[in-house]
């Protein structure tokens, strides 16, 4: 594995590990010398406020692959929030007192991005305060796992690093306990879920002891592990008393979810238009899917009356038609073989030029990734550029005869092109690719999620209206697909602002957005231990259509030339891309 990668999940949060995009870099063009001048200075800030975080956080630096950081741990303590605080004010004030004049357009975005982190940062650390009533904020476990499975150096001297990691584990759990608060003020559901990772944290540390013993270290690391494995049982069960009294609302509220979205999202909406905006939006998918379901009614349902239910209606029609699948030993494989023909498709009908250059492999998902996602875009990252790509496909090995027809039925000969778009091209692998033609380290440790999933939920609907697939069955399952992008919304919104009930929640997803049991279940756990987050997909896919539109009715407006240019500016939030853009 590679140092520092990135992983984009399917439909799943982003990792712990900060976005990195730096997979090859191209030669910037010459600037006069003084705007060269303010630029170096600019650059220069940065690298500064960079070293400064790394040394305040160094589980922040292992993040982002920076792995000398490895002995060192960031404790979650009150001396710890203490100078994190005094460090986002200094850094605000500087980034904020810095002078746009000179900068190009690419650091203009990153100074804007910059103080919006801070701000943000400021904001999570005194107001959200999610330390305090979150306890499954407070888990070690990836960034050992990482130093310990990602060849950066020797394993003698990963273990080296480790030792001391590790033996800091006791400092780190007696924070931990000192930082949650009493008397009922964590969330039953988030107590509950630190409680479930212990035996993850657990595992790791396990493993880092197999791995010691192989190496002939076994000696020096029996004391470390064994009171890191104290601390954590400790930890543990200082939860199991916290929960009976866990009293806490995992629904965030008007009041923080708000300004939680706006920090998170970067939107030039807010989270009530947001999702008013989805509200309207699931109409019209609503209507498309309706109108495709009764033209294939006869086709596929024969004499059979159909139903005036509309949701009725449209899932007959959906069930019957996944039946079409591949094989279940020819999952990994399709995925494989599709990519050309995606490929084919975007060169002939001249949506976006390609870099051949970086090819994308498909692999199935190393052992220690699985049980997180079925798919995702694993990239090199900011601190080591030129390693490969790796488009990770889950193997359908390991389920029963009846979870793998589940599987393949959902990932349908039509939903698993949709997946393949999304995912690859002209998905995540494509807006990777674009990104890395304008290097900017804040954009690859910093980038904005909303644009990263709100490009891969447009590049669907840019190649369904291409043509591609052009027939009744695929427009009405990439409606089934879309409206997982717009209902996210509608249920985060719903749950933590407007208090949806489980019930509620669940027949949104089911009967109104054609999505099975289990998956409606693992949503609903989801949008009680996250939040926003969800949102992202429709927010950023919404403000990209948008500004396409508003551009479209420009003369000479041109679609190739409008995806690259909205590429180019890298993963900086669409409010700032559209700005620009908007300017020539």
């Amino acid at each position: 594995m590679d140092t520092g990668r990135l992983l984009i999940f399917l439909a799943l949060p982003m990792s712990l590990t900060r976005r990195q995009f730096h997979g090859f870099l191209a030669a910037p063009a010459l600037l006069p010398l003084a705007a060269r001048a303010q630029d170096a200075g600019f650059d220069r800030l940065v690298e500064r406020f960079l070293e400064a975080l790394w040394v305040l956080d160094p589980d922040a630096a292992v993040a982002a692959g920076r792995f000398e950081f490895t002995p060192r741990m960031t404790l979650p303590s009150a001396e710890q929030r203490r100078k994190t605080r005094a460090f986002l004010q200094q850094w605000r004030a500087e980034f904020a007192q810095a002078a746009d004049t000179g900068l190009s357009t690419s650091q203009r975005m990153d100074r804007a991005m910059l103080v919006a982190k801070l701000d943000s940062d400021l904001w999570q650390l005194d107001t959200l305060r999610e330390w305090q009533w979150n306890p499954s904020v407070h888990n070690p476990a990836s960034l050992l796992d990482l130093p310990l499975n990602t060849e950066y150096a020797p394993l003698s001297e990963r273990l080296a690093a480790l030792q001391r990691r590790v033996a800091q584990l006791p400092a780190f759990y007696r924070a931990a306990q000192a930082s949650l608060a009493r008397d009922g003020g964590v969330t039953r559901e988030h107590t509950e879920l630190a409680i479930q990772q212990a035996p993850g944290v657990q595992g790791v540390l396990d493993e880092i002891a197999k791995r010691a013993a192989e190496a002939g270290r076994a000696a020096a690391f029996k004391q470390p592990l064994a009171q890191a494995r104290a601390a954590l049982q400790a930890y543990v069960a200082q939860l199991k008393r916290l929960l009976p009294g866990a009293r806490r609302s995992f629904r965030l509220g008007e009041a923080l979810y708000q300004p939680k979205f706006a920090h998170d999202i970067q939107s030039a909406r807010s989270a009530r238009e947001t999702y008013e905006l989805a509200l309207a939006r699931r109409e019209e998918v609503l209507a498309s899917m309706l109108t495709q379901a009764q033209t294939l009614w006869p086709q596929v349902m024969g004499a059979e009356p159909q139903p005036a239910d509309r949701f009725a209606l449209i899932g007959r029609v959906i069930d019957k038609l996944s039946v079409r699948h591949v094989p279940r030993e020819r999952f990994v494989s399709a995925i494989r073989e599709q990519l050309p023909e995606l490929e084919a498709w975007i060169r002939d009908h001249d949506l976006l030029s390609q870099d051949r250059s970086k090819p994308l492999v498909v692999r199935e998902t190393p052992e220690y990734e699985r049980g997180i996602a079925g798919a995702s875009i694993e990239a090199p990252g900011a601190y080591a550029p030129g390693g490969n790509t790796y488009y990770n496909v889950t193997p359908l090995d390991d389920l029963t005869p009846e979870q793998a027809e589940s599987t393949l039925r959902e990932y349908n000969h039509w939903i698993l092109q949709i997946l393949n778009i999304h995912e690859a091209i002209p998905g995540h692998y494509t807006q990777l690719v674009h990104a890395n033609r304008a290097p900017s380290k804040v954009k690859a440790l910093f980038g904005n999620g909303a644009m990263i999933e709100g490009w891969a939920v447009y590049g669907e609907r840019m190649m369904i209206e291409s043509g591609y697939g052009a027939s009744p069955e695929m427009t009405l399952m990439w409606g089934k697909w879309h409206l997982r992008s717009v209902t996210n919304t509608i249920l985060d919104y719903s749950v933590h602002v407007l208090g949806m009930k489980r019930a509620e929640a669940l027949d949104l997803l089911t009967r109104q957005a054609f999505q099975t049991e289990r998956e409606a279940t693992e949503k609903w756990r989801r949008v009680q231990l996250t939040s926003v987050q969800l949102t992202s997909y429709f927010s950023g896919y919404s403000e990209i259509f948008a500004l396409r539109e508003q551009l479209k009715a420009r003369p000479g407006f041109a679609l190739k030339a409008f995806h690259e240019q909205f590429l180019s500016y890298g993963s900086a939030p669409v409010r700032l891309i559209a700005a620009e853009m908007l300017k020539t």
